[in-house]
């Protein structure tokens, strides 16, 4: 906060990806001071940063849905559920754009943070983000990452990867999405179901770069090489793995860092019994998304809002995300975590992630005329 200065007044909206930054505690605010200043009275509702600056959370208004959950621990230790006065309120991604439209111009946000791409474009499309310039923000994050005329910008990036049994799937059986669909992999696929979110940008990305025909006979292709009828998030098709119910499983890398971190030794058991691999290496490259951040249509402090999204995006910061949310850094001068530098570098499909939102309808429609449930 010392270096994004004071930022009084700004209001967030936010959406469900980062609850498991809890164990994010205010000693990161105590060091995260510079110029040798020292932050005091990190207590109540009122944090010192440096230079005397002061951010009280009562002026930080937010709709939290669970994702950026590492912002209130910023601001205070209470659990978000506990916060009564206001200034956060717990809510799921859709819910947070439903409000933001419900409210229309009497919407007391500034920033909109939510998971994907896709969410983020649904949310422009429905006119509740307004487009930005800041210099900072287009030197710090690729193009690729955020929207051309500014109106989101991605913040962490996570890679939809394939996940596979170690005793029984050998890495050099594989090499792609497509290939999935391939005889040898009949009743070893896991997955989540079609209505999920990261499986619909996975597929819009697919659409774009090999065509509507083509992704249409990967998903039924996938369909018949299915272990189980799609059910539970990422994490369940990792523990199916280890339950012996498929053999490869098509995830979101931060889950496997959850799972890797888990308090629960069955979880921890299920991440450890299974490798990441990168798909698409000779070719486009694996498919990746964001979690990401947009300025309100209507918010009433633009230019906080603003700093804020700098700050964001400063090496320092990018590097503690990595680290708690097992995300990658958009930046690209900050560093990954140890965790995923041990999965190795791969190549990222370059594709622009406005695309994603925009071919959402397309990937809805072919998961239906394909099957997946």
């Amino acid at each position: 906060f010392a270096q994004c200065g004071n930022i009084k007044n700004t209001r967030f909206y936010v959406s469900p990806a980062y609850t498991h930054l809890r164990q994010h505690t205010m000693r990161h605010l105590r060091r995260g001071c510079h110029d040798n200043s020292k932050a005091e009275n990190l207590k109540g509702w009122t944090i010192e940063t440096c230079k005397d600056k002061t951010l009280t959370t009562k002026d930080l208004i937010g709709f939290v849905g669970g994702t950026w959950t590492l912002l209130v621990y910023m601001l205070n230790k209470k659990s978000p559920k506990k916060l009564n006065k206001g200034i956060f309120n717990y809510q799921k991604q859709d819910e947070l754009i439903q409000k933001m439209e419900t409210e229309g111009a009497q919407s007391p946000a500034d920033l909109l943070l939510t998971v994907d791409a896709g969410r983020l474009v649904r949310a422009q499309d429905k006119g509740l983000l307004q487009s930005v310039e800041s210099a900072t923000l287009s030197e710090r994050i690729p193009a690729n990452l955020r929207e051309e005329a500014g109106h989101w910008f991605g913040l962490t990036k996570r890679a939809r990867v394939i996940v596979y049994d170690k005793e029984k799937v050998k890495p050099e059986s594989l090499s792609t999405y497509e290939a999935l669909t391939d005889v040898n992999m009949k009743g070893k696929v896991l997955i989540r179901q079609s209505n999920n979110i990261y499986n619909q940008s996975l597929m819009a990305s697919i659409i774009a770069n090999l065509g509507e025909e083509a992704a249409l006979n990967w998903a039924k292709g996938v369909v018949a090489n299915f272990a189980r009828a799609p059910k539970g998030n990422d994490r369940d098709q990792v523990k199916a793995i280890l339950a012996g119910e498929g053999e490869v499983a098509i995830i979101n890398t931060y889950y496997l860092g959850k799972l890797l971190n888990s308090d629960n030794p069955e979880e921890v058991k299920a991440g450890e019994a299974v490798s990441v691999f990168f798909p698409n290496q000779d070719g486009r490259g694996t498919h990746v998304n964001i979690s990401g951040i947009g300025v309100a249509k209507h918010a009433p402090n633009k230019e906080n809002a603003i700093k804020f999204m700098e700050y964001l995006t400063t090496r320092g910061v990018q590097e503690t995300f990595a680290k708690e949310n097992y995300e990658y850094p958009v930046n690209p001068a900050a560093e990954s975590s140890d965790l995923l530098n041990s999965w190795g570098d791969f190549k990222e499909d370059p594709l622009p992630l406005a695309k994603l939102g925009q071919l959402n309808k397309a990937a809805v429609i072919t998961f239906d005329q394909a099957g997946w449930k």
